[in-house]
């Protein structure tokens, strides 16, 4: 069993440090699969993604794919909103926030298929300005306050919205996005403790799960450049088109 959680760990690394998602869209579904309550698949998530994320944006740091001025204010806009996820895990039916993901992840999915060739274009934001900051926290704090109560990590939500307020592309949203996790998952594993949603068998698993990440969002950051922007657009509109299967067939 130990084996099984460490090898889900590191898939949902490779696709957490590639494509920024956070690999919630594979953890949730597996750990409900396993036989885990809904919120305790969340918390494995949660503390999957925190270590994943921090390895992540080291990395990409590193490789001088991180603009830090641009994620700082996503990260504070996602530090705040990821406060309120465990109220929102506890009052909230979980039918109906796998519901939410579901429209949401659909949005993401028709903005990529239905938007114009710009978006795929690469684009570089020099000084930011006031409304590029405002943008910035509040994509953040939405992205937050639904993605971490998910368990999803937030890319699936974010990459299009950056995309939308700020021209960015996807594959120049993915180390912002990852970037971002690193805030809100911390603020959401607080938040879920304070709400004794995360317990220590929890914790562990998420612990082992994460482990696994570590390894996997290495390779996954390596591989973000060398696969063209147009490539890397065509694999995350095919991994949101999955989610939304998987996420249908266990809502109904």
């Amino acid at each position: 069993m130990s084996l099984l959680f460490l090898l889900v760990g590191v898939f949902t690394g490779v696709l957490s440090g590639f494509f920024g998602i956070g690999g919630g869209m594979v953890i949730v579904p597996t750990m409900l699969f396993l036989g885990h309550s809904y919120a305790s698949a969340v918390g494995i998530s949660v503390l999957q993604m925190a270590l994943s994320s921090v390895v992540g944006s080291v990395a990409n740091f590193k490789k001088g794919l991180l603009n830090m001025s641009v994620g700082l204010y996503v990260g504070l806009g996602g530090l705040v909103g990821s406060s309120f996820s465990g109220l929102i895990l506890t009052h909230v039916p979980h039918k109906i926030l796998l519901g939410l993901f579901i429209l949401v992840t659909l949005y993401s999915l028709l903005r990529f298929i239905l938007g114009s060739s710009q978006n795929s274009q690469e684009s570089q934001l020099q000084d930011l300005t006031n409304k590029d900051k405002f943008n910035l926290l509040w994509i953040g704090a939405l992205t937050g306050i639904f993605a971490i109560s998910l368990g999803i990590g937030g890319g699936v939500l974010m990459v299009p919205l950056l995309s939308r307020y700020l021209n960015l592309s996807p594959k120049q949203s993915v180390p912002l996005s990852l970037f971002f996790v690193v805030f809100s998952s911390v603020s959401g594993v607080f938040s879920l403790s304070h709400q004794g949603l995360l317990h220590l068998q929890n914790m562990r698993w998420g612990l082992l799960v994460g482990v696994g990440s570590v390894l996997g969002v290495m390779l996954g950051v390596k591989l973000v450049p060398l696969i063209p922007s147009i490539w890397h657009r065509r694999l995350l509109i095919s991994v949101y088109t999955l989610s939304i299967l998987v996420s249908i067939y266990k809502w109904l």
